[in-house]
């Protein structure tokens, strides 16, 4: 088996039966689907129990249950990641699901690729997040005979979330890093699939008091290993539901200071000058503030990064 499809979950039950069903729904069943359970109490294990019984009469993909805890979704992504013995990890949350033909498109393109990209051994495989759009029928472009039957019917289509698509330049030459996608110009969600032992040996920080960090603090530490191939394809499709991370931003950004500390410490010391590294030594320096941590910024990125600071914590913010 190569792949596995982890989803952490908390009190999320009801939302399963549709990740599920976009999980039953694949062209190829080849692949583990690992759900790590973060402490909920609506009795999902029972019912993860009751779905792998059914995928073991229909011999469908098999199913692995790990209850933990609560501790948040970077801890429960640490426990996935270590249980998990495929070549592969795709992170599926609970409030997302599968395109159809996802598992296939994913383990015929690292065939392709012979998990490789830029000569060297890859990080993974990069590629769209979709999300449900509807629109109405346009009356003039039906026929008479569909009149009054499709015409301003209601029609589903997926999209590229928020219409962004990959830069040209990264497509043509079939891989990049995760963050110089983003310099580069791209802004939507992507879907991504890591190789597991990366994962492994770049775990998210566990912090006392604290259940989040960035996700981007540990994909730009497997940038710096290698590239990700790029799948210009939509694998996973999104829909934002209310009390998910996106829908917390500014209450995860108050509850873990110390999370948000070291990613801005980090990207304030990778990005090149630019106005981008200014915003993250602004940050930063915030975040020292905080905590009350002494800055351990040269002195030009320190005075750089002050005037930021300053407007930050006369605006209340981080």
């Amino acid at each position: 088996m190569l792949l596995t499809v982890f989803t952490p979950t908390y009190n999320r039950r009801a939302l399963l039966s549709r990740v599920y069903e976009s999980l039953r729904n694949q062209t190829c069943q080849e692949f583990v689907w690992l759900v790590v359970d973060d402490g909920s109490a609506d009795d999902t294990g029972t019912f993860i129990s009751q779905l792998s019984e059914k995928n073991k009469a229909e011999n469908l993909f098999d199913i692995r249950y790990i209850y933990r805890e609560n501790g948040g979704k970077m801890r429960a992504h640490n426990t996935g990641s270590m249980a998990c013995d495929t070549e592969l990890f795709l992170c599926l949350d609970s409030d997302d699901e599968l395109s159809e033909g996802a598992v296939e498109q994913i383990l015929a393109k690292w065939d392709e690729c012979g998990g490789c990209a830029d000569g060297k051994k890859a990080s993974g495989i990069v590629a769209y997040k979709g999300e449900k759009c509807s629109e109405t029928e346009a009356g003039e472009k039906c026929s008479e005979t569909e009149a009054g039957e499709k015409c301003g019917e209601i029609i589903e289509s997926v999209k590229p979330f928020r219409d962004a698509l990959f830069p040209a330049m990264d497509v043509e030459r079939g891989w990049s890093t995760l963050r110089d996608l983003y310099l580069d110009g791209f802004y939507g969600e992507t879907t991504l699939v890591f190789r597991t032992e990366l994962l492994k040996q770049f775990q998210f920080p566990e912090i006392e008091g604290e259940k989040y960090v960035p996700e981007d603090y540990v994909y730009d530490q497997i940038d710096a290993v290698g590239s990700l191939v790029i799948l210009p394809e939509i694998l996973t499709v999104c829909e934002i539901v209310e009390g998910g991370y996106t829908d917390q931003a500014p209450r995860l950004r108050r509850e873990n200071p110390t999370g948000w500390f070291l990613y801005y410490e980090q990207r304030a010391r990778i990005q090149k000058w630019s106005v981008l590294k200014i915003k993250y030594l602004s940050h930063y320096i915030r975040f020292c503030q905080v905590l009350g941590r002494r800055s351990e910024l040269p002195l030009p990125e320190f005075l750089a990064g002050l005037p930021g600071a300053v407007a930050l914590r006369i605006a209340g913010k981080t």
